[in-house]
């Protein structure tokens, strides 16, 4: 097996498996060897999304997290997903399958930077979107996410004053939504704003029955054209319940392959980023493959950890995420 620095270094156990092996059936077997439960995000390529026990979004991951009797949790997703995982279950083994992993909406917010952004409006109550460091949420009041970040704000008396980082589309989204002032945190995600306006237009004049769906994340130029806005479980949902045979879909292209188990009749175009991919892929989620995930299972290996400490504080907002959203039946 590979030796701690080489892990850190490359990221991933790197070991020669047997090609003749079934993985689906090798990591069925790990899994209750091991009392291990595999959580993948919607984002996970199709093959890690079919092996796992659980597929949500970034809320419902962390509830699934907390509340798991497994030993082993395999995080197929990003580093702060499973950080949260690690936070929520530090008493539990949390791997992942690549450690560079990361997410480049975190990357767009070094806690040091946020806390003197913090220090300058200290009469604020600090709500930070999930997708961020174990650090950042350690600073924070209240953790959200897409699903719950507009019921998490009007949870709040109206004379609040609210810092929202680290996503500036989301926090502008919200800001609309529910009328409230926010000082936002300039981040965000590389994925939602690359989604080109233009091409989106050309798109739906060739597409004109097509419904445009869109996550927060994206750039409000984009959301203004959305028919509808919802996080990944709210768009899965939508183009479930709706009667639309097709839609444009701007976000991370992996959500597409549930969208088609669910509407097999259906028809789901990603939505054109702004540059000469045809796709939109998170190179971070993507990283992760059933070949790592099999080997991160077999080996124990990479595991995440968070310093006690930082578990310690930043275990306060995610809870009371939790609890706020358990209120509100989210």
């Amino acid at each position: 097996m590979d030796t701690f620095e080489e892990l850190n270094r490359k990221g991933f156990v790197e070991e020669k498996i047997d090609p003749t092996l079934d993985l689906f059936v090798e990591i069925e077997k790990l899994k209750k060897e091991k009392n291990a439960i595999v959580l993948a995000h919607y984002y996970q390529e199709p093959d890690i999304q079919d092996i796992a026990d659980y597929i949500g979004d970034s809320l419902g991951l962390s509830q699934e997290a907390a509340r798991t009797d497994a030993e082993v949790i395999v995080f197929a997703g990003v580093h702060f997903m499973a950080e949260t995982a690690k936070i929520l279950s530090p008493d539990k083994k949390v791997l992942l399958p690549d450690l560079k992993a990361g997410c480049s909406l975190a990357d767009s917010c070094p806690p040091h930077l946020f806390k003197k952004f913090k220090e300058k409006y200290p009469d604020h109550v600090v709500i930070t979107y999930v997708n961020c460091t174990a650090e950042l949420k350690a600073l924070s009041d209240i953790v959200c996410t897409s699903t719950n970040a507009v019921q998490i704000v009007e949870s709040l008396p109206k004379d609040t004053k609210i810092i929202f980082g680290p996503d500036k589309n989301l926090g502008a989204w919200v800001a609309k939504k529910t009328g409230r002032d926010l000082v936002l945190w300039n981040g965000a995600c590389m994925v939602h704003e690359i989604f080109s306006r233009e091409k989106i237009t050309k798109l739906k004049a060739r597409h004109p029955n097509a419904k445009f769906i869109a996550h927060p994340e994206c750039e409000e130029a984009v959301l203004e054209m959305a028919d509808y806005i919802g996080s990944t479980t709210g768009l899965l949902k939508y183009s479930t319940n709706s009667d639309a045979q097709e839609f444009i879909v701007a976000t991370e292209s992996g959500i597409i392959h549930q969208m088609e188990k669910a509407n097999p009749t259906k028809t789901f175009i990603p939505a054109p980023p702004n540059n000469n991919c045809a796709c939109n892929d998170c190179p971070y989620m993507k990283r992760n493959t059933l070949e790592k995930l099999y080997l991160c299972l077999k080996n124990g290996s990479p595991e995440v950890t968070v310093p006690a400490d930082i578990i310690v504080q930043a275990r306060k907002p995610i809870e009371r995420m939790l609890e706020i959203s358990a209120a509100l039946g989210l």
